[in-house]
């Protein structure tokens, strides 16, 4: 084994986690994921920094919080800008101690910058699937239920995009030269849920129950969130109406773990298994009809921002071993490559290193800044038993997720939460002060130190 581990980093988009078999989920089938948790950690308390695309993805690869490097929103949006390019980019650390670096798939950092201008050496974008879709004489993928998604007739599951973004990562791995930094992106899980049989087909919308958080009355909740099902035109849909869409949901996280799957044979049968550090982890989750409402956004619901993390990394990571720490995924997995690879975790970066398995870490913050709907500000400070939403300008939330884990009942106005409340406030001004907040100013400070929020 080298000192410096080749590195494959599957980053995919709005996976939950709890639709992971080895994170409990009763019948979904992910038994590839499930190999990685068995044989690596499996980090059970992984937050998302932001649960938006871009934010998210700037935050991996800065390895900052989305306040520092100012991409806060996603593309077409009211604060849709790029990051500033200030501080030093994950690609650029591993650049500079040798690795040869491949990009396959989603990229969403900026409008017109590509891999290749962040240092990798290669670049197969998922916009090329399209053409070589088409050249197969297969055709376009449908979409007569738009966002809902619906079965994809014209392709069997082998010329999906992710079959198809497998493939490439395989031919990528074959060509490296050690060490190497693969990168693979997937769209996949993000709605709309096109998906070939058999898997469209695999899961019976009637043997999916309703999240623990569907029914929901939004009651002491902000206004925004009931806006959000009228908006997307879904307000008063019963479970039978979401039952399918979640079912075509699971069925594409298992084409997602079968090309998983092939991935981690080939790095089997090219002998590079032993030394290479494997990191699966997605940007945030997905409602998917939790709390009647679809995609994210306006919410901090465990729904989108509790994701999945598995490391696999043989003779440094115990089989099997599970970390309850409390992790914000894109902060501290950049910082961990990092680490691993031996080029030094630069001044600018956030996060911790998770080679030991433990942060040391009590809570996690995320925040949220708002997107295609309008500037919405929040954050989040959540531990194990609570979380509190400060929703600057609309009503706070408090959940017990003991005792309470769909978040359905908000405290943040119970008499008997008052202590718990003052309590997560001044933790949220503690780590806003920490990561220098633009938010926090003494009008802000003195509303939530006072106790004056709603």
């Amino acid at each position: 084994m080298t000192d410096q581990p080749n590195i494959l980093l599957i980053h995919t988009d709005q996976h939950r986690f709890d639709c992971v078999g080895a994170n409990g989920h009763p019948f979904l089938q992910t038994p590839h994921l499930d190999r990685l948790a068995n044989e690596g950690m499996n980090f059970t308390h992984a937050f998302s920094p932001i649960p938006v695309c871009i934010p998210a993805r700037n935050s991996l690869l800065y390895g900052q919080w989305p306040t520092e490097h100012l991409a806060i929103a996603n593309w077409n949006t009211e604060a849709s800008r790029p990051a500033t390019g200030e501080g030093k980019t994950l690609s650029a650390c591993l650049g500079d101690v040798g690795y040869d670096l491949k990009h396959v798939g989603k990229w969403h950092i900026h409008p017109t910058q590509k891999p290749v201008d962040y240092g990798y050496g290669e670049d197969v974008p998922e916009s090329d699937y399209g053409a070589w879709r088409a050249a197969q004489g297969f055709e376009a993928k449908p979409n007569t239920q738009g966002w809902f998604g619906e079965v994809d007739p014209h392709i069997p599951a082998e010329a999906s995009r992710l079959a198809w973004g497998a493939d490439r990562v395989m031919d990528a791995l074959e060509r490296a030269k050690g060490p190497f930094f693969v990168h693979w992106e997937t769209n996949e899980p993000h709605l709309p849920n096109v998906v070939p049989e058999p898997f469209a087909s695999m899961y019976r919308p009637e043997d999916c129950e309703p999240w623990a958080g569907f029914d929901d009355a939004l009651v002491g909740k902000p206004y925004i969130q009931g806006q959000q099902r009228r908006t997307w035109g879904i307000e008063g849909w019963g479970w039978d109406r979401w039952a399918p869409i979640v079912a075509r949901y699971l069925g594409e996280i298992s084409l997602l773990d079968a090309q998983i799957g092939r991935v981690l044979a080939a790095l089997d049968r090219l002998g590079l298994a032993e030394n290479t550090l494997v990191i699966y982890t997605p940007d945030h989750g997905d409602m998917c009809g939790s709390h009647g409402m679809v995609d994210k956004h306006y919410v901090m619901y465990d729904d989108i921002v509790r994701v999945p993390l598995v490391m696999r990394w043989p003779g440094r990571f115990a089989a099997g071993v599970v970390s309850e720490s409390f992790v914000s995924n894109a902060l501290d997995v950049a910082t961990t490559i990092c680490d691993a690879s031996g080029a030094g975790i630069p001044d600018t970066f956030r996060g911790v290193s998770l080679l030991g398995g433990d942060t040391g870490r009590e809570d996690v913050l995320t925040m949220y800044h708002g997107n295609q709907f309008g500037l919405y500000s929040q954050r989040m400070v959540r531990n194990l038993r609570w979380k509190y939403v400060w929703n600057a300008t609309a009503e706070d939330e408090l959940y017990d997720l003991v005792n309470d884990g769909g978040e359905i009942c908000n405290r943040a106005q119970d008499d008997g939460c008052v202590d718990v409340l003052a309590q997560l406030r001044q933790r949220l001004v503690a780590w806003m002060e920490e990561i220098k907040d633009p938010l926090l100013n003494h009008w802000n400070r003195d509303q939530l130190l006072g106790n004056r929020s709603v």
